[in-house]
Protein backbone atom coordinates (compact mmCIF):
# COMPACT_ATOMS: atom_id res chain seq x y z
CA UNK A 1 0.00 0.00 0.00
CA UNK A 2 0.98 3.55 -0.55
CA UNK A 3 2.41 5.63 2.13
CA UNK A 4 -0.22 7.68 3.57
CA UNK A 5 -3.27 5.95 1.72
CA UNK A 6 -5.17 3.51 4.01
CA UNK A 7 -7.50 0.55 1.81
CA UNK A 8 -10.39 2.87 1.27
CA UNK A 9 -8.24 5.37 -0.69
CA UNK A 10 -6.48 2.63 -2.66
CA UNK A 11 -9.64 1.41 -3.57
CA UNK A 12 -10.92 4.48 -4.65
CA UNK A 13 -7.49 5.35 -6.74
CA UNK A 14 -8.03 1.90 -8.49
CA UNK A 15 -10.99 1.99 -9.54
CA UNK A 16 -10.70 5.60 -10.73
CA UNK A 17 -7.66 4.19 -12.56
CA UNK A 18 -9.77 1.20 -13.92
CA UNK A 19 -12.63 2.97 -15.24
CA UNK A 20 -10.03 5.78 -16.62
CA UNK A 21 -8.48 2.70 -18.52
CA UNK A 22 -11.99 1.05 -19.65
CA UNK A 23 -13.27 4.92 -21.06
CA UNK A 24 -9.78 4.10 -23.20
CA UNK A 25 -10.33 1.39 -24.61
CA UNK A 26 -14.17 1.90 -24.95
CA UNK A 27 -13.42 5.26 -27.16
CA UNK A 28 -10.68 2.93 -28.98
CA UNK A 29 -13.12 0.04 -30.04
CA UNK A 30 -15.64 2.78 -31.45
CA UNK A 31 -12.92 4.25 -33.59
CA UNK A 32 -12.02 0.74 -35.13
CA UNK A 33 -15.71 0.19 -35.11
CA UNK A 34 -16.22 3.65 -36.98
CA UNK A 35 -13.52 2.26 -39.00
CA UNK A 36 -14.78 -1.35 -39.64
CA UNK A 37 -17.92 0.31 -40.38
CA UNK A 38 -16.83 2.54 -43.17
CA UNK A 39 -14.76 -0.76 -44.70
CA UNK A 40 -18.51 -2.59 -44.66
CA UNK A 41 -20.62 0.21 -45.79
CA UNK A 42 -17.72 0.94 -48.73
CA UNK A 43 -17.83 -2.91 -49.92
CA UNK A 44 -21.92 -3.28 -49.63
CA UNK A 45 -21.79 -0.56 -51.96
CA UNK A 46 -19.23 -1.59 -54.42
CA UNK A 47 -21.02 -5.18 -54.12
CA UNK A 48 -24.50 -4.07 -55.09
CA UNK A 49 -23.15 -1.65 -58.38
CA UNK A 50 -20.49 -4.37 -59.44
CA UNK A 51 -21.44 -6.12 -62.84
CA UNK A 52 -20.52 -10.20 -62.22
CA UNK A 53 -20.53 -10.65 -66.10
CA UNK A 54 -17.45 -8.09 -66.17
CA UNK A 55 -15.38 -9.13 -63.01
CA UNK A 56 -11.75 -11.35 -64.23
CA UNK A 57 -12.73 -15.08 -63.40
CA UNK A 58 -9.81 -14.72 -61.23
CA UNK A 59 -11.93 -12.76 -58.64
CA UNK A 60 -15.03 -14.94 -58.35
CA UNK A 61 -14.07 -16.14 -55.23
CA UNK A 62 -13.05 -13.59 -53.08
CA UNK A 63 -15.90 -11.96 -54.55
CA UNK A 64 -18.01 -14.77 -53.31
CA UNK A 65 -16.47 -14.85 -50.15
CA UNK A 66 -16.96 -11.02 -49.65
CA UNK A 67 -20.75 -11.20 -50.72
CA UNK A 68 -21.24 -14.17 -48.69
CA UNK A 69 -19.46 -12.04 -45.50
CA UNK A 70 -21.96 -8.91 -46.27
CA UNK A 71 -24.95 -10.88 -46.28
CA UNK A 72 -23.79 -12.75 -43.10
CA UNK A 73 -23.80 -9.38 -41.33
CA UNK A 74 -26.56 -8.43 -38.95
CA UNK A 75 -29.41 -5.80 -40.86
CA UNK A 76 -28.43 -3.56 -38.01
CA UNK A 77 -24.93 -3.49 -38.67
CA UNK A 78 -25.05 -3.38 -42.27
CA UNK A 79 -27.70 -0.53 -42.41
CA UNK A 80 -25.29 1.72 -39.44
CA UNK A 81 -22.41 0.82 -42.14
CA UNK A 82 -24.29 2.53 -45.49
CA UNK A 83 -25.85 5.06 -43.18
CA UNK A 84 -21.85 6.37 -42.66
CA UNK A 85 -21.03 5.53 -46.21
CA UNK A 86 -23.91 7.18 -47.90
CA UNK A 87 -22.93 10.98 -47.82
CA UNK A 88 -19.75 9.70 -49.66
CA UNK A 89 -21.64 7.65 -52.52
CA UNK A 90 -25.11 8.97 -52.60
CA UNK A 91 -25.49 10.14 -56.74
CA UNK A 92 -27.71 13.24 -55.46
CA UNK A 93 -24.84 14.55 -53.41
CA UNK A 94 -22.53 14.67 -56.21
CA UNK A 95 -19.67 13.16 -54.47
CA UNK A 96 -20.25 9.83 -56.33
CA UNK A 97 -17.85 8.44 -58.37
CA UNK A 98 -20.10 5.56 -60.30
Amino acid sequence: MAPGLNGDEMTTEQSTEEVSMLRAEIEMLMGEREGLLRTVGAAAVFVAHMDSATLPEETYTSADVLAHALNALPEESLRDALEIIRPEVDPTSGESND
